[in-house]
């Protein structure tokens, strides 16, 4: 038997990115290509869309815009926006996040400090804007590297949190989203959150009493 030489220059460690990227599977489960409705694209949409309703649990916000096209989507929600200072963190850093906090996030359905990070390493592009009290401030990423930071600009859009993102397609091989898979999704959202309006690239979903 050869003898096998187990040093310090055998131990690395990944980082956050890193690690998503090479063990998908522990974040979001199975990968597949859209064509099933538990493929890892719609964990993505789901990650993206559990911080949205987050907000509006806790009663910011009662409106999510979605738009999906050529295999690209956009979230946007009308609640309290991240706080500028710390968007990049929180769509980079493992463990930051408001949910740590009781007081901002009593009653929280998405993953605690990895969910956007996870939709935001495994997306060939991925795009974050904040908008809070007239400012607002953009991030973009690929492969969930920082790829510009913007400066903070002054707006007159709406409080709250606009995501983009188009996922790896050499992790998500042939990917499509499929309509009734995405519609089966928001009809859960609406149902178990009643009042809250959701519109999917025009097509509203809402239930009145859940």
């Amino acid at each position: 038997m050869s003898n096998i030489n187990y040093t310090e220059e055998n131990i690395r460690s990944l980082d956050w990115r890193e690690h998503i990227r090479m063990r998908p599977g522990m974040y979001i489960g199975k990968l597949g290509d859209g064509s099933a409705p538990d493929d890892g694209i719609y964990v993505l949409l789901k990650e993206v869309l559990d911080n949205s309703i987050d907000e509006y649990v806790m009663g910011y916000g009662r409106q999510i815009d979605i738009r999906i096209e050529d295999g690209e989507v956009e979230v946007r929600d009308y609640g309290r926006g991240i706080p500028l200072g710390k968007v990049v963190d929180c769509v980079s850093k493992i463990n930051t996040g408001g949910k740590y906090d009781s007081k901002a996030f009593k009653k929280s359905v998405g993953l605690n400090g990895v969910g956007t990070k996870a939709v935001n390493a495994l997306s060939a592009y991925f795009r974050v804007a904040s908008i809070r009290d007239g400012k607002q401030k953009t991030a973009e990423f690929e492969l969930g590297q920082l790829v510009k930071d913007h400066r903070l600009q002054k707006t007159d859009a709406p409080n709250g949190t606009v995501v983009t993102f188009r996922p790896d397609p050499g992790i998500f091989r042939n990917y499509k989203f499929r309509k009734d898979y995405v519609e089966s999704q928001l009809w859960n959202y609406a149902y178990l959150n009643a009042g809250l309006k959701i519109q999917f690239n025009g097509q509203v979903f809402q239930s009145k009493n859940g």
